[in-house]
């Protein structure tokens, strides 16, 4: 498993360094830390930590070359929507040793921690994220 410190992370092999930025609160139970790779301007990557039983945004990919969702810690599900439909869920921690998963633009995406785990995880975007890259779905759920 990839962890991301406050300091560096092991990207594609190799240890980088990293500045943080700031911490955003996205929702009530979600927390974003941003950083910057000091020497490697092509992506950024953030750490996202999701209280029990609380999900992220529902949040559709816009643009970006590369987007990777990776888990870090704590028990949940990464739950990811292709232009079909098709739903995959993503059950973290698993036996399996994937612990990343990329997400395709076009495809929706959300992160939700177990009732009984907070859950952290990390998300490199290639460019780095600029407003725009995700569109939230939330208000765009059928209501009942």
């Amino acid at each position: 498993m990839n962890n991301l410190e406050s300091t560096s992370f092991t990207l594609e092999g190799e240890p980088k360094l990293l500045d943080y930025i700031e911490t955003v609160q996205v929702k009530d139970g979600v927390t974003c830390d941003i950083y910057t790779f000091k020497e490697d301007t092509n992506c950024d990557i953030a750490k996202i930590i999701v209280n029990k039983g609380v999900s992220t945004p529902l949040q559709k990919v816009l643009e970006g070359t590369k987007t990777i969702e990776g888990y870090i810690s704590g028990k949940g599900i990464l739950r990811v929507t292709d232009e079909s439909g098709l739903v995959t869920n993503h059950i973290f921690p698993n036996s399996q040793s994937k612990t990343e998963v990329i997400i395709e633009v076009g495809q929706i995406m959300q992160w939700t921690a177990s009732i009984d785990s907070d859950l952290s995880f990390y998300e490199i975007c290639y460019p780095p994220y600029r407003d725009g890259r995700f569109e939230d779905q939330t208000s765009k759920l059928p209501t009942y």
